[in-house]
């Protein structure tokens, strides 16, 4: 929850200042715990995130660390992986891989490189535009764009790993003339069709009348992928079996909500951890697809898709 670029730090989950002293924070993180502990009123998600905040920071040597990679210190850890491009290793890895295409999250991690560069003003240098301390400094919407670049970049690395009998699409556009109107992720495999959502809101998040609510979130982040994978399988002419919505972990209550129909598409919310599960079973209710039929989609869509 600490590494998302629109969560909240570990001392501003415990209502202290960086610079705290180390009984001042000791202080903080008690009355805390009272005041969110769920026996008293409080809220189970907040009280979770109180205690993770103590781990990170409760300690002279856990505090020097977590300053250290997250731009509290005196200088920033540029080495911090949470705002980094994924890196290439030296270590080839030799399993088979589902075909990809496309730039998981590229679109928006380029927008937030512009607009991060636009809002630090011209004749300003960025050495580092993902440098913790101006990501926390910086607007929300520009935190928003990096954290969606991370949620769609860990999908594709899950769904990658299922390994040759899957297919993937990133960054699809639905609408050309919405750049915003497009879908994370389009995976084929033997359980179906899926088109799959990669989403981060910074914080608990929980599910009512078919839609996800919570603080970070705005619109209407199920119906829309709804209404983009509609829109994809009418220029493609396939069907879709299902839609997935991926969140941290953290984020959930449950690991798999299965959620019924939403506009006759059955709709799953799960946690990133969970996806690999969920794709390789499916979802209940929606239709696999098996022998030739993947061929005639995968053509179908090879044809069809445009990337954002």
């Amino acid at each position: 929850m600490f590494d998302s670029p629109l969560s909240a730090s570990a001392y501003e989950v415990l209502g202290v200042d960086p610079a705290v002293d180390e009984e001042s924070l000791r202080r903080a993180y008690r009355l805390r715990l009272r005041q969110t502990h769920p026996d008293t009123g409080g809220d189970a998600a907040v009280f979770v995130q109180v205690q993770r905040a103590w781990e990170l920071v409760g300690t002279p040597a856990a505090r020097a660390a977590y300053d250290r990679g997250h731009g509290f210190g005196v200088k920033p850890a540029p080495e911090w992986s949470g705002f980094r491009p994924p890196q290439r290793t030296q270590t080839r890895d030799t399993r088979p891989r589902a075909r990809s295409f496309g730039h998981p999250g590229g679109w928006r991690r380029e927008r937030y490189l512009d607009l991060i560069r636009e809002w630090a003003g011209r004749g300003v240098t960025l050495d580092d535009p993902y440098d913790p301390a101006l990501v926390r400094s910086a607007p929300h919407h520009l935190k928003r764009l990096l954290a969606d670049a991370l949620a769609e970049e860990a999908t594709a690395r899950i769904v990658a790993d299922l390994g040759m009998g899957y297919t993937v699409w990133h960054d699809v556009v639905a609408d050309e003339r919405d750049p915003d109107a497009k879908l994370d992720h389009i995976v084929l495999g033997p359980s179906g069709l899926y088109g799959v959502l990669s989403e981060d809101f910074g914080g608990p998040v929980r599910l009512r009348r078919g839609e996800l609510i919570g603080e970070g979130v705005s619109g209407s982040p199920i119906a829309d992928l709804v209404r983009s994978m509609r829109a994809v399988a009418r220029a493609a002419r396939v069907r879709f079996g299902g839609a997935i919505v991926v969140l941290p972990d953290e984020d959930l209550e449950q690991a798999i909500s299965e959620i019924g129909r939403v506009k006759g598409v059955p709709v799953a919310v799960v946690a990133r951890s969970a996806l690999a599960t969920v794709l390789r079973r499916g979802i209940t209710g929606a239709r696999e697809v098996g022998g030739n039929e993947v061929f005639d989609v995968r053509t179908r869509l090879q044809q069809t898709v445009r990337f954002a």
